[in-house]
């Protein structure tokens, strides 16, 4: 299920209700599907899209998109570093970045202008979306897996558009759940009593 962090206010919602009215205000939808009993975390990119189609068209419709696919990231996923660069550094789309997440976790950190930074992690069932123009970055947790079903407005899909003064590197990315260790820089070593 879908956390938020804000940092700077010191506060974290997980409670579902309150993250939908969080960041409603911001234009963002967050949705809970069910993966367990749809399809399973190893099907393959068709079957994933297959099982989850009524909802793929009813976002179609929603949202203008024409196209969904499936991404499928580990840590095995050649050039993985250098696609995580990509999206690590604050930057915007033209259209809406749409993600049903169906296997592993991620943070997706928003910088709306009418409100404070905050990362949302998501994990496997949670759908969320970043409204075009919306200035936003992305990390994947510890374990570097994450298996998402995107929807495109156009085929060919979006870049990046990189912000001028961006306040990502005043930001650490903090990945909730059972596996999350701090960087290793982030560790005091020192025990105190």
């Amino acid at each position: 299920m879908a956390k938020i962090n804000v940092p700077d206010e010191n506060r974290e919602i997980t409670d579902v209700e309150e993250i939908r009215e969080f960041l409603a205000p911001f234009g963002i939808w967050y949705e809970k599907w069910d993966v367990e009993g749809r399809v399973g975390v190893e099907a393959t990119n068709e079957e994933i899209l297959d099982a989850y189609s009524a909802e793929i068209e009813r976002l179609k419709a929603k949202g203008g998109f024409v196209t969904a696919d499936v991404i499928n990231v580990t840590p095995e996923t050649p050039g993985l570093d250098a696609m995580c660069a990509k999206f690590a550094d604050e930057h915007t789309h033209s259209e809406d970045e749409v993600r049903f997440t169906v296997k592993g976790r991620g943070v997706f950190h928003v910088n709306p202008d009418n409100g404070p930074v905050f990362g949302v992690t998501v994990e496997s069932g949670d759908l969320i979306n970043v409204p075009k123009g919306t200035r936003h970055w992305f990390n994947l947790c510890s374990d570097r897996t994450i298996r998402c079903i995107r929807l495109f407005e156009d085929a060919a899909g979006w870049t990046p558009h990189y912000v001028k003064e961006p306040v990502h590197q005043k930001y650490t990315s903090v990945c909730w759940g059972p596996d999350y260790l701090p960087p290793a820089e982030d560790i005091d070593s020192v025990v105190k009593v």
